[in-house]
């Protein structure tokens, strides 16, 4: 059995990582991916999250991490076919950059094939997993970033100049991150909204990863309702919500779907489409499947750690 660390996920390309999203996707939207809605065991001051998943080669497993803030590690497990548990990936980086590379397939599809800017507000693990997996889609020109924290936003900026080739800049408001980017990403723990629909350039995408409920939403209301689409990577997993998905009764379009052309995505070049990313369950044993076999063909099996 092969144990993977948050070093060997960072140290996978970002092409690699949205291939196995787009793969999972497109294995969900042909009904062959299992993935139900993930489960939650309360224990007192401390729940646990698990998402399962069932790929079509047989390979089956699952993902655990704890709720609520600090979460901790992640732990995704998966077994092969015949029943062997082939390896463990622990960390942080997976479940976020599986996340990010969900989002970069929903801007492949969705935004303007055009758009070459993008407006980013929040710096933490999530805002740098999207912009990372977005690299492997689109050449992007210019990139503002907006953080509360004025250092936090420098930071941020310094790394993607340095890590990523980019041309990166904060901002000294969210609005000013966000004006005139055909690209936008939200990816905060604000329970309020972090901008306004006017914010929003016509023919704008705009991808939300953070907080979606009817009464805590980082996105305005106001944009589900400017918008001519709304997709979810797992709209049953958004169903299973125990509290209201803030787009009410807006319709969210499988995001898998319009991967496999069941559903019409951007149809006009003014068209606002947004993306609410949820996290597909199933797609991080895809993703650590591809991890622990890369890994395996690289090192050979005298790396792996003894069961």
């Amino acid at each position: 059995m092969m144990i993977l660390t948050d070093d060997d996920v960072c140290a996978a390309s970002a092409a690699m990582v949205v291939a196995a999203a787009r793969e999972a996707l497109l294995q969900a939207g042909r009904g062959e991916l299992i993935a139900p809605p993930r489960a939650r065991a309360e224990l007192g001051s401390v729940d646990y999250v698990f998402t399962v998943g069932g790929l079509p080669d047989g390979t089956s497993g699952f993902r655990a991490y704890r709720a609520g803030h600090p979460a901790g590690d992640q732990l995704v497990a998966v077994w092969n076919a015949s029943g062997q548990l082939t390896g463990l990936v622990v960390g942080d980086e997976l479940g976020a950059r599986r996340t990010g590379a969900l989002g970069a397939v929903a801007v492949d599809l969705l935004a303007r094939p055009e758009a070459d800017t993008a407006g980013v507000v929040g710096t933490g693990r999530q805002a740098w997993a999207q912009l990372w997996a977005l690299t492997a889609v689109r050449e992007l020109r210019q990139v503002r970033v907006y953080s509360p924290d004025q250092q936090h936003r420098r930071d941020f900026a310094a790394r993607a100049r340095e890590e990523l080739g980019l041309m990166v800049w904060p901002s000294e408001d969210a609005a000013s991150a966000v004006c005139d980017a055909g690209i936008v990403i939200l990816a905060t723990r604000s329970t309020t909204p972090v901008i306004d629909v006017t914010d929003i350039a016509v023919g704008a995408h705009v991808t939300t990863v953070g907080p979606k409920f009817a009464d805590r939403h980082e996105m305005p209301s106001g944009l589900v309702a400017a918008a001519a689409l709304v997709t979810c990577d797992s709209p049953a997993q958004a169903a299973a919500y125990p509290e209201p998905f803030f787009t009410g009764s807006t319709p969210l379009v499988s995001l898998a779907d319009v991967l496999l052309g069941t559903s019409n995505g951007r149809r006009h070049s003014d068209d606002i489409t947004v993306h609410c990313s949820v996290g597909l369950a199933g797609s991080e044993v895809l993703l650590a499947q591809r991890l622990l076999t890369q890994k395996r063909d690289e090192d050979g099996p005298l790396t792996s750690t003894p069961r």
